[in-house]
């Protein structure tokens, strides 16, 4: 977009080497010097994109003298320099600017005209899957199923590549999106032309994906947004957003020895989400952020969503030019960006400190190592107290027959004091103390015999599948050596990975390979049975594939609650995989060191983890990486030359990608049989002339649910179960159930997305228990109002007979309301189920505006507030009215909810009557929503 008007006169030029850069500059904007980092690339966003109409002076002038103690009310645009996606979410973005250029031609206009207008990259991670693990030809294998089963989704991707300017795929079997975009695609400072003009600009970029935000500990500032806020960046229109509160986060002193950077994220996002910081940046400074290597802070960046930031930003400064340099990127760029930081004062300066909202403090040298879990990455457990705390959350996940309970523990550790104690044996007590008010342990130890294998007994707490993966973890040498050391050690004390583990190890980028080749832990981590299953995404994202088969039919014969321990930044319920109930996060090498345990019921203080070659007990401590050894390591295998080779060729592919059939011409060739890619069904019946905004009458209640619900509760990605909507789908459609994959290699599909639509298998909707005599359901399900007797039925069904009567629908939730990924098919499924409100206690940033750029309007209970306490049960019928003021461009602070007793509510129940609160923030939201979706307004302004 050229900038038109220029109100601070900011224009200037800027010469590095022998080129000239047009560059606006922030020090003609009154204020700018005590501005946070991560707010002056947001005002040099606003100088060079302002036209008077969208960006203003007033909102320059706004930023400039931001009061940091203000609560958020100012809207501003900004527009990224480019967007980055990946195929699970990206697909669908290249679906709907596909079905676009037909809706263009059906409404007169040009097919051509819709291109990304900002640079867009894709990288193919989130379909590999570790079917094959633990063996050799596991990454050949696992590469050639992938192909197997996602050939339409690459052929349309590759069609993609060559229809849409500015638009670049990186194929399969390369990396992970995040990795690729710190070590290849990031520049820091963006060069581009525009009207002929070279200029220089900070890099900001939003992505499909809400870890986007590792790119952040660059000093590139970006965030995961909605597929559907992806796609209305591509096409050139801003992301409206209102001046946040950003929150300084001190560290100070050095990491200790024997903990990692997963254990400091880890402790952050404790801290953070402690602290609240939904909706804010949160910014690191002071003088021990010179001190974080550079892969610590992405690793800490990534982890963002997590906290629940907006964004988690470290400033420009030597570490970042020394790993611009490291990854291969060349000297001019370099030059580029150390020059642009230090006139823009974007270089960090340890000794001026900025005005922040809030302030928080973490000495580093008082992290200690930890794991997270059950099901949430901010549920950190000291590693010293995991036994412990695993007992005490295992009564959450298994049934306690009291006939089988094991008495073990408190036999050996009565819950009083043993006989004859007295405080000075305190120290050799103390080991065992721990135990003595533990609850007595549920056991259900299970004997398996794997065909022409090991036979073994599983338990509750056994670790099915033990991954080192994620972009988290695997873009961090310190951890991915001292895992290879820690391996290395295990062998030569002789021990084992105990064979009812799955191990899996899916590096975020080829250099991750050449490094452990070159230092020889591939070997080390083989020999433990972690062989590369794949260049991607894997098991965050739920493709850790099928689990040891004896392992898989114990479980789910006995209902075990097994668990599994990832390096990785996503544990939630049901989503690692379908047969593990607790899923922990941890660091690389601890995730080595739990396959060595096999169970999540191990203390590694007492419990030795084997005996080596003389019977004597080897405990953690003993095989514990020392860091000089990692560091010396990292020196002698990591180089400059590894990134540039590895990525010379990062956009070609291999024979396989260069070979696939790929369709021409500037429309897609829908093929009537595909289950994967359909035409998007969003521009069915539109016209230019807009649909007016209509109050919602006689609507029913298709779930009520709880608090943090997650956008995988209303959009799983994972496995499609026999027997559920989608699956029938795809029976129906010729699919046999091994080939069903998983929703989130079929987003191209509506059909199977609707189908998906809060079919979690964990969803808990409560509304069903009222027919369970008050039982909770786990999965799909809702009671189908328009049958006699509001049977329990599928989600997807009742919808469609809903849908078939003229009857809206409403969802009640709780708070934290989509929560998790930046899951595009949430929205987009909510509102083709027929949901035309969700009121919540509280929305999580993405999905709230996901939400409206789908046409749903989300509301939120009177504070303090709940279905639970209005008296609600979801068997009402509600009118919500208020909402056509929107039609005369008024956003209405709060609507009238009323929700009146139906035929299936309890006798003597009362109508309920409230004011809920409209959750549409900005003018540019409102917009959307009175276009019916974004995807509409952005259709109609470019016709």
């Amino acid at each position: 977009m050229v900038s038109a008007v220029n109100s601070f006169g900011a224009k200037d030029t800027l010469r590095v080497g022998d080129e000239s850069y047009e560059i606006f500059r922030l020090d003609t904007v009154p204020g700018h010097e005590k501005l946070p980092f991560s707010l002056k690339v947001l005002l040099e966003n606003l100088l060079r994109t302002e036209d008077g109409a969208n960006v203003t002076k007033e909102q320059i002038e706004a930023l400039g003298s931001w009061d940091p103690q203000a609560e958020p009310d100012t809207e501003i645009q900004f527009t990224p320099a480019r967007v980055v996606m990946q195929d699970f979410t990206g697909v669908p973005c290249i679906v709907d600017l596909a079905t676009m250029r037909e809706a263009v031609t059906a409404l007169g206009g040009d097919p051509n005209k819709i291109n990304p207008l900002s640079p867009a990259e894709m990288v193919i991670d989130h379909s590999v899957i570790a079917d094959l693990f633990g063996t050799e030809n596991a990454l050949e294998r696992n590469v050639e199923i992938e192909y197997e089963r996602n050939g339409e989704r690459y052929q349309f991707l590759r069609w993609g590549q060559t229809a849409f300017n500015d638009f670049k795929v990186v194929p399969p079997g390369t990396g992970i999106v995040h990795q690729v975009n710190i070590e290849h695609l990031a520049k820091v400072v963006y060069d581009r032309e525009v009207g002929g003009v070279l200029r220089a600009y900070p890099d900001t970029c939003v992505g499909t994906d809400s870890h986007t935000t590792m790119v952040n500990g660059l000093g590139v500032l970006g965030w995961g947004v909605g597929g559907i806020e992806a796609e209305a960046a591509m096409l050139g229109q801003p992301v409206s957003m209102l001046i946040p509160r950003v929150v300084g986060f001190k560290l100070t002193g050095e990491i200790p020895a024997g903990v990692t950077a997963t254990d400091v994220v880890l402790t952050i996002t404790d801290m953070l989400r402690k602290h609240g910081v939904v909706g804010k940046f949160v910014e690191f400074y002071g003088a021990g952020v010179a001190s974080v290597p550079l892969a610590n802070r992405a690793t800490i960046g990534n982890m963002s969503p997590e906290f629940g930031s907006t964004a988690a930003m470290f400033p420009i400064d030597d570490v970042t030019l020394d790993y611009l340099r490291l990854t291969g990127r060349d000297e001019a760029a370099v030059a580029l960006v150390e020059q642009y930081a230090k006139v823009q004062k974007l270089w960090h300066d340890a000794d001026s400190e900025p005005e922040f909202s809030e302030y928080m403090e973490l000495d580093l040298s008082t992290v200690v190592p930890s794991i997270a879990g059950p099901k949430r990455p901010q549920d950190r457990i000291l590693l010293s107290r995991s036994k412990e705390q695993f007992e005490l959350d295992l009564t959450n996940y298994a049934e306690i027959d009291h006939d089988l309970v094991d008495l073990t523990i408190s036999e050996s550790f009565p819950a009083s004091d043993p006989p004859g104690f007295t405080p000075e044996d305190e120290s050799s007590h103390h080991e065992h103390h721990h135990h003595s008010h533990a609850p007595k342990t549920v056991s259900k130890p299970t004997p398996v015999t794997v065909a022409g294998g090991p036979s073994f007994t599983l338990n509750h707490g056994s670790v099915a599948l033990a991954a080192i993966t994620s972009c988290t973890n695997t873009s961090n040498p310190s951890v991915m050596i001292a895992a290879g050391v820690l391996a290395r050690k295990a062998l030569e004390k002789g021990l084992k990975t105990k064979p009812w583990v799955k191990t899996t190890l899916g590096p975020g980028s080829k250099v991750v390979t050449d490094y452990y080749e070159k230092s020889g832990l591939d070997k080390s981590l083989e020999g433990l049975g972690f062989y590369t299953v794949g260049y991607g995404c894997t098991i965050c994202i739920g493709n850790s594939g099928p689990l040891i088969e004896e392992v898989s039919a114990a479980i789910n014969e006995n209902d075990l609650a097994v668990t599994a321990v990832l390096s990785g930044n996503r544990n939630f319920e049901g989503r690692i995989s379908p047969d593990v109930k607790m899923n922990y996060l941890a660091s690389p090498p601890l995730v080595v060191a739990y396959a060595l345990a096999g169970s999540m019921n191990f203390d590694f203080e007492v419990d030795p983890l084997g005996t080596d070659g003389e019977g004597n007990d080897v405990f953690l401590k003993d095989i514990w990486p020392a860091p000089e050894e990692v560091q010396q390591i990292i020196d002698s295998s990591i180089s400059r030359e590894q990134f540039i080779k590895q990525y010379a060729t990062v956009f070609e592919g291999d024979e396989r990608w260069k070979t696939l059939p790929t369709p021409t011409g500037p429309v897609f060739e829908w093929d009537a049989d595909s289950t994967y890619v359909r035409k998007a069904p969003y521009f069915e019946g539109m016209s230019m002339e807009l649909t007016p905004v209509a109050d919602i009458s006689g609507a029913r209640v298709l779930a009520t649910l709880g608090d943090s619900v997650t956008t995988d509760h209303i959009s799983p990605a994972g496995n499609i179960k026999a027997g559920t909507p989608a699956a029938q789908y795809l029976t129906e459609h010729g699919v046999e159930r091994k080939d069903f994959n998983s929703y989130g290699s079929r987003r191209g599909n509506h059909e199977i997305m609707i189908r998906g639509t809060f079919a979690n298998i964990r969803l808990k909707n409560l509304l069903v228990s009222a027919v369970n005599d008050g039982q909770v359901v786990e999965g799909g399900y809702t009671r189908d109002f328009t049958q006699e007797g509001g049977p329990q039925s599928y989600i997807y069904d009742a919808s469609q007979n809903y849908q078939a009567q003229g009857t809206p629908l409403v969802i009640f939730g709780g708070k934290e309301y989509g929560s998790g990924s930046s899951r595009d098919w949430a929205a987009k499924g909510t509102s083709l189920l027929g949901v035309k409100a969700v009121i919540t206690e509280s929305f999580e940033r993405i999905h709230r505006s996901n939400l409206i750029g789908m046409g749903v309007v989300p509301l939120q209970f009177p504070a303090g507030e709940s279905w639970e306490t209005l008296g609600l049960d979801g068997t009402e019928i509600v009118s919500i009215s208020g909402l056509e003021q929107l039609n005369e461009g008024v956003t209405p602070k709060t609507v009238r909810v009323t929700a009146v007793p139906s035929e299936f509510s309890a006798e003597g129940k009362q109508p309920v009557e409230f004011d809920a609160v409209v959750r549409i923030d900005t003018p540019g939201e409102a917009d959307y929503y009175r276009n019916g979706g974004i995807l509409q307004y952005v259709l109609r302004s470019l016709v």
